[in-house]
């Protein structure tokens, strides 16, 4: 017995054993499991579910079936592998942050972005979504090739008719032996487009389309869970080659918090992100001391969306966390494209364009072959109506033959002979109803044939003409783009290190406001041309109950902004940079878009085109100092900021003006003091200086206001408790710096301390704002003249316990960037924004 188990062992060369083996899987793997087809965007195991579904008659039109019996349907008609694997397939090809657009509709658990798996297939159920009909239209009119299944009992697809490029739009991930793919989802209006283009040029002949004209339609991935993808480098280079690294981030808000504190709020994850494991590693963070100052974590989510909340330590720069977090968790996560698959049975890396084509040539094959077979279909009906209409014709006989046969055989053999017809025409007549002899019948089929022949003749017309058929798939694919589509969720972002970003961005001029509680946010001009040339802005803004705009301005997207805090630091954006919003949105917080440090407030901005030479920065403080530095000393302004003036403890800075040192200064304090000296007494000094004298003040006595001369021809006044005037700038004049001024305005009990100046004409026109946040606007023409010792008029009536907050000078009704004048309103109805000059 034991000589029989050796006579059945046979010695093999090991390495050929292995190599013949490992290359006959590796093939199986690659051709028939791991990677979808280039064609439908599909691997075998999703296109037999699909099929599957078809074959149930499991429609979006009918109920949900048990995944169970859809998964069984699979595994023993044409998918012989376990079950589990159907499955899940199954329920990604469900789930809406795994696919872009779903191509099962399921009811029941299918799992979560917390990682959470489905629940077992036998508690589930699902149905195919309308969009999935699109992918399998057309199945039974002989537009693709069928093949045996694995026991040759049944016939399966070999690929799906897929009426959208469904490779790009729902992109897909498989890892084979030796070769990986990974395409990214992308938006279907984007890749309809872009298909529309190509075959736009080739009905034109103008021309192959090049990657460049596809680039223009297709922005970048769409991911189902939004998100941000940073810079466009990554995604041209993919789009280009084939493999690319895109760069993607989480959207975040910070929020400040009633108590001073700021909070984080994460709103949307990057692709394939799960939320459970993510808020782990934060958590694991803070517990290594990695990250400091998270006080508090939580998972706020819910069915109106996602939301994380990360609470920050009041003295924390919530940006230096957040950039912490970008680096150490998968808030910022990295998308690597490799767009592999398998064209004619062999895996290939393509660029976008080769996979569109791949894809118009499928469609072309489809189209064809439906085409084709609509015309055999309606050839044989025509065939027939001919030999119903002949019979019409010669109805007597007709029934004569018939009645004087003795079977049906010869029958039909009688009319063949008699009125030269084919069998098939025979047989239709013999079967022929006798309502068919009514006048109302004979109608109906003339129309018929009337149809049919027109029908015929175009349809022979798009198999002869190349550009039809592309006319027809062109036709049909828009209809698919206009009911599926939609917009994108995946927004495009800035990268701080893809320079050639700046180049795509068009340059154009834009509003800028910031409101006094810091939210900002860039308008375009159309904004305020289509508001019938009325309001500035304000109107209709969702702002908090106690904020109002404090500082608007006109600049263009490529112009920088310079932002001067009271701490004496200055940062830097774009005009781009600054996040585009609508005309009633509240903006972004400046804390999301600068590195401020806690209590770190913005009191001054200047758009600056370029940092010329012979122009100065001056700046003026609470405690009476002033500084001049060469506008050049600024032009490297970090991302952390840069020191723009050293401060005592109890110093702050309160203004900041561009001068070309020809100008008079003017200083004047709450207390009514005022002084007005010449620019050039001020030296200029290096950056990090304090600067020099500008006016000696009294006791508790503060700078609230600095002007230039050339900025109008009064002096505007105003106290806290409402009263205000206007005085001649002439009656200041020139002084050496560093005295203590002349009087400017008289103050009593009945006026409280001075809270705002301006230098104002005669046309300009101001906004008070209270301690209630109530805007008042008012023409400077209304107020009175007077002296230098004087308190004014009563400007505004104010309630008991309130005063007057701020004042600020609204805009005139135009401006002028680059030399062309921008009007914003002609309309003196409508309520102005206010401006700090």
């Amino acid at each position: 017995m034991e000589d029989n188990i050796f006579d059945k062992v046979h010695e093999v060369d090991l390495k050929k054993t292995m190599e013949t083996s490992y290359i006959d899987y590796a093939m199986s793997v690659i051709a028939s499991r791991a990677l979808p087809d280039v064609r439908d965007g599909l691997k075998p195991v999703q296109r037999r579910i699909l099929y599957s579904m078809i074959e149930l008659n499991n429609g979006p039109d009918k109920p949900h079936r048990k995944c169970a019996r859809i998964v069984g349907d699979t595994m023993g008609k044409y998918h012989p592998h376990g079950d589990s694997s159907i499955y899940g397939a199954l329920v990604n090809l469900a789930q809406e942050w795994s696919t872009r657009y779903p191509l099962v509709d399921g009811h029941g658990n299918f799992g979560s972005v917390d990682g959470d798996g489905a629940a077992a297939m036998r508690y589930t159920e699902a149905r195919l979504s309308k969009i999935s009909m699109e992918m399998t239209a057309d199945i039974n009119k002989n537009t693709v090739d069928f093949a045996p299944n694995f026991d040759e009992t049944e016939k399966e697809p070999t690929v799906l008719p897929a009426r959208f490029p469904n490779l790009l739009v729902n992109g897909t991930s498989g890892i084979a032996v030796g070769m990986a793919t990974n395409i990214p989802p992308h938006n279907l209006r984007e890749i309809i487009g872009a298909v529309v283009k190509i075959i736009d040029d080739q009905i034109d002949e103008n021309g192959e389309t090049s990657i460049d004209d596809i680039l223009k339609i297709v922005k970048g991935p769409d991911f189902p869970t939004g998100a941000e993808i940073l810079g466009t480098r990554g995604i041209e280079e993919a789009y280009r080659t084939g493999r690319g690294k895109i760069r993607v981030r989480a959207i975040t808000n910070i929020e400040p918090m009633a108590n001073g504190k700021n909070r984080i709020i994460v709103t949307e994850l990057p692709y394939m992100v799960n939320k459970a494991r993510l808020i782990e590693k934060i958590a694991e963070l803070v517990r290594d001391k990695k990250v400091d100052g998270i006080t508090d974590l939580s998972d706020q989510s819910s069915r109106e969306g996602m939301r994380i909340c990360i609470e920050l330590r009041r003295d924390v720069n919530p940006n230096v966390i957040l950039n912490q977090l970008y680096k150490h968790t998968q808030l910022q996560d990295t998308f690597g494209v490799i767009m592999l698959a398998l064209v004619n049975n062999e895996p290939k890396v393509m660029n976008i364009l080769d996979m569109l084509k791949h894809y118009l040539k499928h469609q072309e094959e489809v189209v064809t072959r439906r085409t084709q077979y609509e015309l055999n279909r309606a050839e044989e009906r025509a065939h027939i109506l001919q030999g119903l209409l002949i019979a019409l014709d010669n109805i007597d006989e007709v029934i004569r033959i018939i009645r004087g046969s003795k079977n049906v055989q010869t029958a039909k053999e009688e009319l063949m002979a008699r009125f030269d017809l084919t069998e098939v025409q025979a047989s239709a007549i013999v079967d022929m109803r006798l309502r068919a002899l009514t006048g109302l019948e004979r109608e109906k089929l003339e129309a018929e044939y009337e149809e049919l022949m027109k029908k015929i003749g175009e349809l022979k017309a798009i198999l002869a003409d190349r550009k039809l058929l592309l006319g027809v798939i062109k036709k049909e694919i828009l209809v698919i783009s206009e009911k599926y589509g939609d917009e994108r969720r995946t927004s495009i972002g800035f990268d701080e290190f893809d320079i050639s970003m700046e180049d795509l961005i068009p340059r154009e001029n834009v509003v800028i406001t910031m409101t006094k509680m810091g939210y900002i946010k860039r308008m375009s001009m159309d904004t305020f041309k289509s508001q019938n040339r009325g309001g500035k802005g304000i109107k209709g803004m969702q702002i908090l109950d106690d904020d109002y705009i404090k500082e608007l301005f006109i600049t263009t997207t490529h112009h920088y902004i310079m932002f001067f805090t009271n701490t004496g630091r200055v940062y830097r954006l774009k005009g781009y940079e600054i996040p585009e919003a609508s005309r009633t949105a509240r903006g972004t917080a400046i804390i999301n878009l600068l590195q401020l440090m806690p209590d770190e407030k913005i009191t001054a901005m200047i758009p600056i085109r370029e940092y010329e030479d012979g122009q100065y920065l001056l700046m003026a403080t609470e405690k009476g100092l002033v500084k001049k530095t060469p506008i050049k000393d600024y032009a490297n302004v970090r991302k952390t900021g840069l020191a723009a003036i050293v401060l005592r403890e109890d110093d702050k800075l309160i203004e900041v003006k561009i001068t070309d040192d020809e100008q008079d200064v003017i200083l004047v304090t709450k207390y009514g003091m005022c002084i007005r000296f010449s620019e050039k007494d001020v030296r200029p000094t290096g950056r990090v200086s304090m600067g020099v004298r500008g006016m000696n003040l009294g006791d508790h006595d503060e700078v609230i206001g600095m002007q230039i001369s050339d900025q109008g021809k009064y002096l505007l006044i105003a106290s806290e408790k409402g009263m205000g005037k206007l005085t001649d700038m002439d009656e200041f004049t020139r002084q050496n710096r560093g005295g203590k001024g002349v009087k400017c305005y008289k103050i009593t009990e009945k006026t409280g301390d001075v809270v705002g100046m301006k230098a104002v004409d005669e046309d300009s026109e101001i906004m008070m704002i209270n301690t209630e946040g109530i805007v008042i606007r008012m023409k400077c023409s209304d107020i009175s003249v007077y002296g230098r010792i004087t308190s004014g008029v009563k400007l505004i009536n104010l309630p008991e316990n309130e005063k007057v907050a701020s004042i600020a000078k609204v805009r005139k009704a135009s401006a002028e960037i680059d030399g062309e004048e921008i009007e914003i309103s002609e309309d003196e109805e409508e309520t102005d924004v206010p401006i700090e000059e």
